[in-house]
Parts: C-alpha cells; sequence; structure tokens
C-alpha cells in the first residue's frame, strides 16, 4: 500500500538525469537481488530504497550512509536534506526558470523556491558580471549606438 504524499501536489512525475535513471535500476536490481536472498524474512513494501530487508530506511541510518559516502568522495559534508538546495543551485545555474525549479522541487510558491533554495555561487556571480563588462567594453556586437547624444559615462551605483 502506497502511504499518502504530504500534499496533493507532492504526488507527480520528475524528469531525471539519465545517470540518476541508470543509478535507480542499479538499486532496483539489487533490491531484487535482496528480495530472493531474504524470502519469506522479506518485509513487502513499495518504496524505492529499502534496508536488506525491504524494511524502510531509518533517517539517522540515511544520514550515516551519506555522511560515509561524502567523505569516501571527498565532497563537502552537507546534510542529506541539503541536496534539494544543491538540486535547485544547479538548476537555476544551468538556466532553469524559476518555475521548473518550483515544480520539480514540489513548492507551492516560487518566492519560496528562489528565497531558501537556491544559492548562486561567487563565480557564477563573476561571471554574470563579465558579461556585464563585455556588454559595456562593446564585446559581441554589444557596442553601444555611436548615433546617439550620449557621452558614454556609466553612472555609480
Amino acid at each position: 500500500m502506497r502511504a499518502a504524499t504530504k500534499t496533493a501536489r507532492s504526488t507527480r512525475r520528475v524528469p531525471l538525469p539519465a545517470e540518476c535513471a541508470i543509478a535507480l535500476r542499479a538499486c532496483r536490481a539489487q533490491q531484487h537481488t535482496d528480495r530472493l536472498a531474504r524470502g519469506d524474512k522479506w518485509t513487502t513494501t513499495d518504496l524505492v530504497f529499502t534496508t536488506r530487508n525491504g524494511t524502510p530506511i531509518e533517517p539517522r541510518n540515511l544520514n550515516r550512509a551519506f555522511e560515509t559516502l561524502s567523505r569516501r568522495a571527498g565532497i563537502r559534508q552537507v546534510r542529506f536534506h541539503d541536496l534539494r538546495h544543491t538540486c535547485a543551485s544547479l538548476l537555476h545555474e544551468q538556466g532553469a526558470d524559476a518555475r521548473t525549479i518550483m515544480e520539480v522541487l514540489g513548492h507551492s510558491s516560487i518566492r519560496v523556491t528562489m528565497d531558501v533554495y537556491t544559492f548562486v555561487r561567487l563565480d557564477t556571480q563573476r561571471a554574470a558580471f563579465d558579461r556585464v563588462s563585455d556588454a559595456l567594453a562593446g564585446i559581441d556586437g554589444n557596442r553601444p549606438d555611436s548615433d546617439d547624444d550620449s557621452t558614454g559615462a556609466i553612472a555609480a551605483i
């Protein structure tokens, strides 16, 4: 039996990158192997992620496993929930619009998505200002018209 989601909006289809689909198929194959090995001792669930016995994973165990994997991979330690923030920020950096990010995360408000879940890295901010600098310098055909009476002065902010 499937458990009810937090809200009706929580039940949705989410497109995944190919790498994620491959990883999920590998998890399903491992779960099938575990189910065969446990036989009658397998706890029937329709969960995507379970213990080797088919029971739900305890949150603390999930956090410990995630910390261990992060250490092995040599990446910065973050909370498991922070992966939602990472997802939102990566989508934002890759040019996904706010509405798309909101739908992926299942938020009811774009404001929550953008204010709480997205973070713009410093190098992304620098790249944006490099593009502004290029535009002001007239690179890539963005040179201001020379036919007008403007002096080309830039106002201080």
